[in-house]
């Protein structure tokens, strides 16, 4: 965030997206946690430290939360929202501000079991009515309606030990292990009232169930060796409950994952074509949010660097495929909140996100949703990966470094590293890039530019490009000197026309450029005052003009 979007924030009415917190020397961690539960739930917002919370407002300098990362990484892992951070440099002291993204749709916010808003100045409990219009949003939860015909004995006991299992290690409850598998289900919600919810049977139905009660639950996997149309090498149509057949699914898809190997000097990279964690993702999401009204199937269809995951009915209302990393609405809500408390999901509603940054890391396409239409959701991944040089300059970057990044931060890398345009939206979190040592800059103001650091050219074995490509901006410049002083040959340039040339630039800056362009023999000055002027050629042209009029 630039000093002058901060002047804007210092005039604004403190309200529903802004809180304003002086902590000149710490604040609580805990007290931040709820403020950020509270502004998700009040539609996102910004909580700035290091200002006065009285108007006219100023900065005080703050010297909370010293390593900002850590703190946006416990409260990522506290209320699994992607808060993000900003650090403004101000000539009065340091503003730390953390920026809190909406809640998703039909999911408030909570801390310590509670649902925070804010009164005033204070936090309160949310009230009853305002956490029944959040709960409403999301509509109808085809996942939470009671089977009436289904019983106990439509669940498979081997399904419902599995998620007892990830449960109590996610937890660390052992309690667990002695309740009864109704007395399991029901903490769980997937029983209400002593009866079945679907929930209960898409996560722990029995084949035999779901051909009874919900045929349409199945998923089908599908293995091709090419693209071409035609009967598949292989199929498996799994109609059992998620918790007895996602292990088997997964080995099917390890069976053909061939593992791509790299070698660069003594370093050698082993990356599997289909990385564990983004198919896990992948079919969570598709389980969670497919809509279980419609009567298709989900498809798994497998080829040998490439899969592509089809699941009925669009993106949920509101859910686009430019917004789908920043909002969040589960279809199936009861489904979502079991995956939630055994851990498959490892940051509520983030699932997406963490697909992209897996993606990046290990150099592959980003996920895509060609062929996605109001009927259908298709998620294609492409496990080719495209620069293993990448891969070793993430190594060297450190995981540690890496786990405090924001999806943000890896897509700013990726647009760097494939040398697109980086979206507006993002170019706050450049200056943070920077700060670790990942990407660099040059130039100044609207000119300045960014590439990845010179550690990733040495590893490529490409020093001179990114000698290049640092160079080019200054070269680019001299360049645009050049052709204003050969325009105006006539009547000379003065010093003030060449730095209105270049506005990004000092004049210290201009001036050096000016000299390497006289050094080179492309110009010359005549007269040396400030009124001396600039023309195209160099000393000894002067004189031979000089010879030829004599």
């Amino acid at each position: 965030m630039l000093a002058e979007q901060l002047e804007n924030i210092l005039i604004s009415k403190e309200g529903e997206n802004l809180e304003f917190k002086e902590a000149k020397n710490n604040f609580h961690f805990e007290e931040l946690v709820k403020y950020c539960a509270a502004l998700a739930n009040e539609g996102g917002g910004m909580i700035v430290f290091g200002v006065s919370d009285i108007r006219p407002r100023k900065v005080v300098d703050s010297a909370a939360f010293e390593q900002p990362e850590r703190t946006r990484a416990g409260l990522i892992e506290r209320l699994h929202i992607n808060i993000d951070f900003s650090v403004v440099n101000h000539p009065n002291g340091r503003v730390l501000i953390f920026i809190v993204p909406t809640r998703p749709i039909g999911m408030p916010i909570k801390f310590n079991g509670i649902y925070w808003q804010r009164d005033g100045d204070s936090l309160i409990p949310m009230t009853e009515d305002r956490l029944r219009a959040i709960l409403a949003e999301a509509g109808h939860d085809f996942s939470a309606d009671i089977c009436s015909t289904a019983t106990m004995n439509d669940l498979d006991p081997v399904a419902i030990e599995n998620f007892r299992q990830r449960w109590i290690s996610k937890s660390g409850n052992e309690g667990l292990k002695t309740l009864t598998h109704e007395q399991l289900l029901n903490d769980s919600e997937a029983l209400v009232d002593g009866r079945l919810t679907y929930a209960s049977l898409i996560l722990f139905g029995t084949r035999q169930a779901l051909g009874q009660h919900l045929a349409q639950a199945e998923v089908v996997f599908e293995y091709r060796a090419s693209e071409a149309s035609g009967p598949a090498q292989q199929r498996k149509d799994f109609r059992q409950g998620f918790f007895g057949y996602y292990d088997e699914l997964w080995n099917l898809i390890n069976l053909r994952n061939d593992i791509q190997h790299f070698q660069s000097g003594l370093f050698v990279l082993d990356i599997p074509t289909f990385s564990e964690r983004i198919i896990r993702e992948s079919v969570l999401n598709a389980v969670s949010h497919r809509d279980y009204q419609l009567g298709g199937n989900i498809f798994v269809r497998q080829q040998p660097r490439r899969l592509i995951l089809e699941s009925p009915g669009g993106f949920p209302v509101g859910i686009t495929e430019q917004n789908i990393l920043d909002r969040q609405l589960p279809r199936n809500r009861r489904i979502s909140d079991i995956f939630a408390k055994c851990g498959l999901v490892e940051r509520s509603g983030q699932g997406m996100n963490l697909m992209f940054e897996l993606s990046i890391q290990e150099s592959k396409p980003m996920p895509d949703f060609t062929g996605t239409d109001q009927y259908q959701v298709i998620l294609n991944l492409n496990g080719q990966v495209q620069d293993p040089h990448f891969l070793q300059f993430l190594e060297k970057i450190g995981r540690e470094t890496l786990d405090l990044f924001s999806t943000a931060d890896f897509l700013l890398l990726n647009y760097i590293h494939r040398e697109n345009r980086v979206p507006v939206q993002f170019q706050n979190r450049l200056q943070l890039l920077v700060e670790k040592g990942v990407v660099e800059s040059y130039g100044r103001g609207r000119g300045v530019k960014y590439i990845l650091s010179h550690k990733y050219y040495k590893m490529v074995n490409e020093k001179g490009l990114y000698t290049r490509k640092k160079g080019l901006d200054r070269e680019t410049n001299k360049a645009l000197l050049l052709k204003h002083i050969k325009e105006n040959r006539n009547s000379g340039s003065r010093l003030r026309e060449l730095l209105q040339v270049l506005p990004a630039l000092s004049k210290d800056q201009v001036q050096t450029l000016i000299r390497e362009l006289k050094a080179g023999g492309q110009i010359y000055k005549a007269g040396k005052t400030r009124a001396a002027l600039w023309y195209p050629g160099n000393d000894e042209s002067i004189a031979s003009v000089n010879n030829n009029n004599t």
